[in-house]
């Protein structure tokens, strides 16, 4: 989810609330921001009261490019300001001083008719499930007997790299924070270096023969990539 606010206050309590265990909350402050970066996201929450935004217009530019969900956190109880909210493409209008429970409402509600699925998302990317193996193109991962071979060939990961594959392909269009990841494949109490996570990323991509299988989002986490083309990344030819 891309917040597009500059409230700290308001950023602290919905990083403190229960919506970061379900949604990756990233926050910009500028129009600007909102505009680069939108495409990226599967839903959008617009705090209509941020200096220089204007809501309104930001909406109609983003709705006139995408059709990503988008909430509008409105400071007031004007209905008029909301029905221009909703008119200008918003899908949704929602008082701040409301709970933020309302707002997570509003949030899985609009996830649901939009069908949870991430906007702009490229489907090659998309592995198909059949019974309990996974597969991305020619990477193929086995939930049972916990095999991994690609094109064929075996690739033996260590316990960590397995579980870390798995959670990438289980979730392929999701961009997984680092503390999700090492919550999960770790634990939620785990307090080594997280260079630990990049020890094991960086020996996955290794094994799999490509920095493609798996994309980095500076400062957030990771997600699983796309299988690379063969004149990307074969190796040169001998002389």
């Amino acid at each position: 989810m891309l917040l597009v606010c500059s409230d700290p206050r308001l950023i602290i309590a919905l990083c403190k609330s229960s919506l970061p265990a379900k949604y990756l909350i990233v926050s910009v402050s500028t129009r600007a921001d909102a505009l680069d970066n939108f495409r990226e996201f599967d839903l959008l929450l617009l705090d209509s009261a941020t200096p220089g935004l204007d809501s309104h217009e930001l909406c109609r530019r983003i709705r006139s490019m995408a059709s990503v969900p988008i909430i509008v956190l409105d400071p007031g109880v004007d209905e008029a300001d909301r029905v221009r909210a909703l008119n200008s493409g918003a899908d949704y209008c929602v008082v701040k001083s409301h709970s933020l429970h309302e707002l997570q409402a509003s949030m899985d509600a609009v996830m649901r008719r939009f069908g949870h699925g991430p906007a702009g998302r490229a489907a090659h990317r998309t592995p198909a499930r059949t019974g309990e193996v996974l597969t991305a193109g020619p990477l193929r991962l086995n939930l049972r007997n916990r095999d991994v071979t690609l094109d064929g060939r075996p690739i033996h990961l260590t316990p960590k790299e397995f579980d870390l594959l798995r959670m990438l392909m289980e979730e392929p269009d999701t961009l997984h924070t680092r503390k999700a990841i090492i919550s999960r494949v770790w634990n939620a109490h785990w307090f080594g270096s997280t260079r630990t996570l990049d020890v094991h990323i960086g020996a996955l991509r290794q094994k799999l023969g490509s920095y493609q299988w798996i994309e980095t989002k500076r400062g957030i986490g990771f997600r699983l990539g796309s299988a690379p083309s063969p004149a990307r990344d074969s190796s040169p030819s001998e002389a």
